[in-house]
């Protein structure tokens, strides 16, 4: 029978306990805490209103996430395991004096599940002034049982909202995205965009079209979502559900509702692929920790072993160790290839996200020029431009992030490279929180209250039409007309209507002006914050990396240590003392073989 991932580490860390080796003890006590700890996130995203948190609630079997017509989802919920009911509050700390702003630093508060929709809710006093990151619910239902935690995330505003910034800031760090979309219509752009940045950095993406009970051509829309699908080259299953339905089938037992609400097959989806494959994930990892562990004490034992049984071909063993640890020492030194391959791609990398990020806020600045220029006067269509270029913003933001995260993602496998030229070695997990940079932006905003009504306007008739008048009756004077006569009565409406004209083009160049400073404010001020924002971001990977590729390091270059140490006493070593040691390092090999072909089973399982 094949052994459970806990299991097998801690048999090998049963193995590993009569010998001295703290750093590789301390590699197997992090798997296992990581097995027991970590959880399967499923991020339940979409536009406002579409029903994600009745999906989670019909998913979990709970009225864990507020529903209402008139609010929404203000700040993450994640539902997660626990054997009672539980609500727990996540607070971002502010940053002490001396401390890295890079480095976040969370509070957890539990409160009473009555509370939850006060925090939890776009309508709840407590919302946006605790700073919030996210609240946690703890049920006791199956469904969740295996280590799924389902995330209902805010859609206040839409996926091109600063909550979709952050959103797709989180992406790296799900197992699958879940997109909800109602059978109201078909697919939009963003919708498809999500979709396309999702698939690039996530292992699943799921799709589910909700409230097919309320539009009775909803096969007709699924039809045309799985069509967008193809065409934009997204692996990505579509299920039709009804959460009505399904409240209703928990609430009756009826298994035949059920079954019409279409959860039956989301549930199996979730539990059979997205849980299995993030057990396999476990698994392997595993399996690469306990093998890599394993097989540095055994090549110690290896060693000796040879060194005891040909003592006339022990130096030339020596020698090849010598060379061995020599080449691993080279790599604890801060000037190993690895370390400056590192460094210089995070500084390469660091440029690049830049220059592209800068690239496209200055095409947002150049078309947003050319609307307001070609668009006459900016203050009554404000409203629609204004969000325009947050929209603009907010996808660039996204795609700049995406972008950052492959490219961060393959120069851990270029540095990798350094230490092994296996395929399927496991790389660390980069550390990608959820992003807060856009929200700390200042609005798009001009002032667009500024009245010209009727009576400012026949002021400024009179003003030059006066002047007119003015002017061509002292002309007229000098031929022997009147002040007042046909002639200048219509030159004076002539200048009139002239400066009526002049003032309402100069107050649109104004507004013009006002709203191109506010575009390039606006612009200016998201880059400095994401560029902030993409440094600490790079900063952690680089610190993740250089932590993960030194300890690799310095295990190596110990066990290469222990196992020259092993041969230089097996060269001295009396033909007794030979006789008594070669029957323990077998039996001590044979022990290690037996926890290796463990681990390699949980691969094959």
């Amino acid at each position: 029978m094949t052994r459970s991932p806990v299991e097998v580490v801690d048999l090998a860390l049963a193995a590993l306990a009569r010998y001295d080796r703290p750093d590789l003890t301390s590699r197997l006590r992090t798997a296992r805490d990581r097995l027991t700890d970590e959880r399967v996130r499923v991020l339940v995203v979409g536009e406002f209103k579409q029903g994600k948190s009745m999906l989670v609630n019909a998913l979990v079997a709970a009225p864990v996430c507020p529903v209402s017509d008139d609010i929404a989802t203000a700040v993450p919920t994640a539902v997660h395991h626990s054997e009672e009911l539980a609500v727990t509050l996540v607070r971002r700390l502010p940053a002490g004096p001396g401390d890295d702003p890079s480095d976040a630093r969370t509070e957890r508060v539990a409160v009473g599940v009555e509370e939850l929709a006060a925090h939890v809710s776009e309508s709840g006093e407590r919302t946006g002034r605790d700073g919030l990151v996210q609240v946690e619910v703890g049920l006791p239902r199956p469904v969740l049982s295996g280590g799924l935690e389902v995330v209902d995330t805010p859609g206040v505003g839409g996926l091109s909202s600063a909550h979709s910034a952050a959103t797709t800031a989180a992406l790296p760090t799900a197992d699958a995205v879940v997109l909800v979309s109602d059978a109201s219509q078909e697919f939009t752009a963003p919708e498809l965009a999500f979709l396309a940045q999702a698939a690039a950095v996530c292992p699943n993406v799921l799709c589910v079209l909700t409230k097919t009970d309320l539009y009775p051509e909803w096969r007709r829309i699924a039809d045309i979502d799985r069509e967008h699908l193809e065409k934009a080259g997204i692996a990505a299953p579509l299920f039709p559900v009804s959460s009505t339905l399904r409240w209703e089938a928990i609430r009756s037992g009826d298994t035949e509702v059920n079954a019409e609400s279409g959860f039956p097959e989301l549930v199996k989806v979730l539990r059979h692929e997205v849980l299995a494959g993030a057990d396999r994930l476990a698994r392997r990892s595993v399996a690469h920790d306990v093998l890599a562990v394993t097989g540095q004490i055994a090549g110690s034992l290896e060693a000796e072993l040879a060194a005891q049984q040909d003592p006339e071909d022990a130096k030339a063993l020596v020698a090849r160790l010598v060379a061995a640890r020599g080449r691993a020492a080279e790599l604890k030194e801060r000037s190993a290839r690895w370390q400056q391959r590192l460094n210089d791609g995070v500084a390469d990398l660091n440029a690049d996200i830049d220059h592209d990020l800068k690239g496209r806020m200055r095409e947002i600045t150049r078309t947003a020029d050319e609307e307001i220029t070609n668009g006459g006067d900016p203050a009554p269509s404000w409203p629609e431009f204004s969000r325009w270029v947050h929209q603009e913003v907010v996808g660039a933001a996204s795609a700049n992030f995406i972008w950052a995260t492959q490219r961060a993602r393959e120069l851990a496998e270029r540095v990798a490279r350094h230490f092994s030229d296996e395929q399927d070695q496991m790389l660390p997990a980069l550390r990608s929180d959820a992003s807060d940079a856009l929200r700390s932006v200042r609005p798009l905003a001009i002032r667009t209250d500024e009245k010209w009504g009727l009576g400012g306007k026949v002021l400024t008739g009179v003003r030059g039409g006066y002047m007119g008048m003015l002017m061509f009756g002292m002309l007229g004077t000098l031929v022997g007309l009147s002040m007042i006569n046909p002639i200048t009565v219509g030159a004076g409406i002539a200048m009139g209507s002239k400066s009526i004209g002049d003032e309402r083009k100069r107050r649109i160049t104004k507004r013009q002006t006002e709203a191109r400073a506010a575009v390039k404010r606006y612009v200016d001020d998201v880059t400095f914050q994401l560029g902030k924002d993409s440094r600490d971001r790079l900063r952690l990977v680089q610190r993740d990396l250089r932590d993960h590729f030194t300890a690799q390091a310095e295990q190596l270059n110990r066990s290469l240590q222990e196992s020259l140490r092993a041969a230089e006493r097996a060269v001295k070593a009396s033909t007794s003392e030979r006789e008594r040691r070669l029957p323990e390092l077998r039996s001590e090999l044979e022990r290690l073989v037996a926890v290796r072909r463990e681990a390699e089973a949980l691969v094959r399982s």
